[in-house]
């Protein structure tokens, strides 16, 4: 394969990532559109940090506000083994903003990747991106004990403080 082309170089990239499990195709980018307006279909991939859950599923809604001084309030919730939570993000600023759910080793990972390809494409069911003024959900079925991130991988977003922390309380 040629990877002295851009193009391809991004492709092979992405088909890599795809395969690791980091990165899902195909998928919406993080552009201005809400993903909200597209149905689409709930992918049950369990993650260390747990699983993806029909809406009717949950037991308790958790609002998580964000804003441009890149901040999350609250930036920290506790949650029950077990337990399935509508996660209602509402964005106050004026920027595109974003709640990733994952291990603090992975969401490093995956805001390096956001640096170096700021429009990669992927939709995952652990993820919201939220344009300015509006709002989006996760339900999520916290199935395994510990504590994990939430954070906004946007390029500079991460880096300036847009982290959380989610306590999982064993059963």
């Amino acid at each position: 394969m040629n990877t002295h082309n851009p193009t391809r170089r991004h492709l092979a990239l992405a088909v890599a990532l795809a395969c690791t499990g980091l990165v899902s195709l195909p998928a919406n980018a993080h552009g201005e559109k809400a993903h909200a307006d597209a149905p689409k279909e709930l992918r049950l991939e369990q993650k260390p940090w747990g699983i993806a859950a029909p809406a009717k599923a949950a037991t308790r809604t958790i609002e998580i506000r964000m804003s441009d001084k890149m901040r999350y309030s609250p930036d920290r919730i506790e949650v029950r083994e077990g337990e399935t939570v509508r996660l209602v993000h509402r964005n106050r600023g004026k920027l595109m903003h974003e709640f990733v759910l994952g291990t603090a080793d992975e969401l490093a990972a995956h805001a390096e990747l956001m640096k170096k390809f700021p429009n990669m494409e992927h939709d995952e069911p652990y993820m919201a991106h939220v344009p300015a003024g509006q709002r989006a959900e996760i339900v999520w079925t916290f199935n395994r004990p510990g504590e994990f991130e939430f954070a906004c991988l946007l390029p500079g977003h991460y880096e300036a403080g847009m982290v959380g922390r989610v306590i999982v309380k064993p059963r």
